[in-house]
């Protein structure tokens, strides 16, 4: 089994700097447990400007746009993508990108027969 590590670097509005390292068995809740800690201590994600210049922007755009919540493959992706920009993209390019983002933490990725299935990792928002 693959010993998976994912570190979490951030800053809060004061300037103090926190660095969360989790090694080997690390699964959405455990993740998800660092979200809510994050909320807990009022640190937030900065919020990024929509820039649609890299291929990388254009991919998390269709995924946030058209699977938000429910799974996707990278081929899905792939005809989302030449629909929506109008422009070609090799599948090798798109699969590569969704691997980044399953290191990043940002989507879950899970082998379903031949091909990967990945899903979005949404933080639940506390009631007020």
């Amino acid at each position: 089994m693959v010993k998976k590590r994912i570190r979490i670097d951030m800053e809060d509005s004061d300037g103090a700097r926190y660095d969360i390292k989790l090694e080997g068995n690390v699964t959405r809740d455990k993740v998800l447990k660092i979200f809510e800690m994050m909320d807990l201590m009022n640190i937030e994600e900065e919020q990024e400007t929509t820039n649609m210049d890299s291929i990388g922007s254009k991919i998390w755009y269709i995924i946030d746009k058209f699977f938000p919540m429910g799974k996707f493959t990278s081929s899905n992706i792939l005809e989302k993508y030449e629909d929506e920009f109008n422009e070609p993209v090799k599948l090798s390019i798109i699969s590569t990108y969704l691997s980044r983002f399953s290191s990043k933490g940002r989507v879950n990725r899970t082998r379903t027969g031949r091909e990967w299935t990945y899903q979005t990792i949404k933080i639940p928002q506390k009631q007020q």
